[in-house]
């Protein structure tokens, strides 16, 4: 495997403002959707691919898939919000094996009140101090990014 490549200054720089710029973004929206709506990011991540699937209906392995979760923690989270009304889980018909998992009138409502505060919050942290053609550019970057981690996957 050979030396380690160190990250030189600048890359350390660049890294550590990633690392900053994600934690604290993550915070900004849990202390806004907590108080806004009393939901999570990870009730927000499942109520959203949710809304707009048609009927609001998908399957878990597919929400999992969607928002990058492994069946467990999916699972743990789909139950938190079924006892609140949010979702229902229903038996696939297609595969018995599979479950689906639907979002309730209650759960339509909770995203549809959190959702313009949410939006607000991601554009005044993010798309608000970027010009157009800097949006592009990390668009083009993080894109990339994903790529090459999709590539070695």
């Amino acid at each position: 495997m050979g030396e380690p490549r160190w990250l030189d200054e600048r890359e350390s720089a660049v890294w550590r403002a990633y690392l900053a710029v994600h934690r604290e973004l993550h915070g900004a929206l849990e202390r806004q959707l907590l108080r806004d709506s009393g939901l999570s990011n990870a009730d927000y991540a499942l109520l959203a691919p949710l809304s707009e699937a048609p009927d609001g209906v998908v399957r878990s392995r597919e929400l999992g898939r969607l928002v990058g979760w492994e069946r467990s923690r999916l699972s743990h989270q789909v139950a938190r919000m079924e006892k609140r009304g949010l979702v229902v889980r229903e038996e696939c018909a297609e595969d018995a094996r599979g479950s689906m998992v639907r979002l309730t009138p209650a759960g339509r409502a909770a995203i549809g009140s959190a959702a313009p505060g949410h939006v607000a919050t991601v554009r005044r942290y993010l798309f608000d101090e970027l010009p157009a053609e800097e949006a592009e550019v990390l668009g083009r970057v993080l894109r990339r990014v994903l790529d090459r981690i999709a590539a070695d996957g």
